[in-house]
């Protein structure tokens, strides 16, 4: 054994010893095992497509509103819009010939309900990977559908109540009392929305308490990286130039979104880990951890596809059966069936 690896089975041992770092190695790990950067990808994608629809439906409405009413224009110039990257420009120059389009509107809508969709679909989809579900337990199609609809009724339900907590907050606080009460605030709205929208997204078998724990992590990073976000586009991007702007704000959102669908993952992966007690988890093999054969025990029982199909698995050197553990969640036990 050289010193380099002498070296890692040492710090291998110490991590495995101790809870905390334990838990997080195994967090990581299991977010590896479940190539959970290529469903970060995924969700990044549906939530920029929706993001194209949802600024049409925003200068649509700005048309809407702003045509024949001149205390309104002079309001939005004056307002952090006319700050913003080529919409500021845009409005700053045309603000008095701006209209509305009835075509746009029905355009963005259906745009917006295709990416809206496609990120439920695929939320749904990661949620299911994270627990290892198997393909022949995953629901349809029109489940999937209504679930989604639920999904982001929740959210606006979520976004309205975080928006009045918001103008209460300011309304009654000033100065520093204001924003540390409204970080706070969000933080504990964004908890328990995570919470709700984790209940929709995770399978029924899965009990509500094991969701607490990714989402009270979730809940502050969110509200951190709102905070990032806002300060992103109103300090960095506020005087770009025109092109400088557009591609700095399309690089800008997609780092936001992609940061967000991370948060999403690695939430859902604490989760599983804290729930099935999956750590210790080995930074070098060999030799396997039981947690370790534990993980790729349930990431190969998820690629069953039919009734009839039956994954078991088996390790060298290792004649026991592999045990009753908590990653049998969601699959029933078949091992009596021929």
């Amino acid at each position: 054994m050289n010193p380099v690896e002498r070296a890692l089975r040492a710090l291998d041992r110490a991590q495995q010893r101790r809870t905390a770092p334990a838990v997080a190695v195994a967090v990581v790990k299991k977010y590896g095992d479940d190539r959970g950067g290529l469903l970060a990808a995924l969700i990044t994608y549906y939530g920029f497509v929706a993001l194209i629809p949802l600024l049409l439906l925003l200068s649509t409405a700005l048309g809407f509103v702003l045509a024949g009413h001149p205390q309104v224009q002079h309001q939005v110039l004056d307002s952090a819009l006319a700050d913003f990257p080529i919409l500021g420009d845009q409005l700053r120059q045309n603000v008095h010939s701006l209209q509305g389009s009835g075509l746009a509107l029905l355009i963005g809508l259906l745009g917006l309900l295709y990416g809206a969709l496609g990120i439920a679909q695929v939320l749904q989809h990661a949620m299911a990977e994270v627990w290892n579900v198997p393909g022949v337990r995953r629901p349809g199609y029109w489940p999937r559908l209504a679930r989604g609809l639920i999904l982001f009724t929740t959210l606006a339900l979520g976004l309205l109540l975080s928006t009045a907590a918001a103008a209460l907050i300011g309304g009654t606080l000033a100065g520093t009392a204001a924003r540390i009460g409204a970080l706070l605030l969000s933080a504990a709205l964004n908890s328990g929305l995570c919470l709700a929208c984790f209940r929709i997204l995770t399978p029924k078998e899965i009990p509500t308490r094991a969701l607490w724990p990714g989402c009270a992590v979730a809940g502050p990073l969110f509200t951190l990286l709102q905070a990032f976000g806002a300060l992103l586009v109103t300090h960095e991007l506020r005087h770009a130039g025109a092109v400088y702007g557009f591609f700095a704000t399309v690089i800008g959102l997609l780092s936001w979104i992609y940061l967000a669908a991370q948060i999403t993952v690695y939430a859902g992966e604490t989760n599983v880990v804290l729930h099935r007690r999956l750590w210790p988890r080995s930074l070098l093999q060999s030799p396997l951890t039981g947690p370790d054969r534990q993980v790729l025990r349930a990431v190969a029982r998820q690629e069953e596809r039919r009734p009839e199909q039956h994954v078991e698995v088996g390790f060298a050197a290792d004649d026991t059966p592999p045990p009753p553990d908590d990653d049998r969640d969601a699959v029933p036990d078949r091992r009596a069936e021929p």
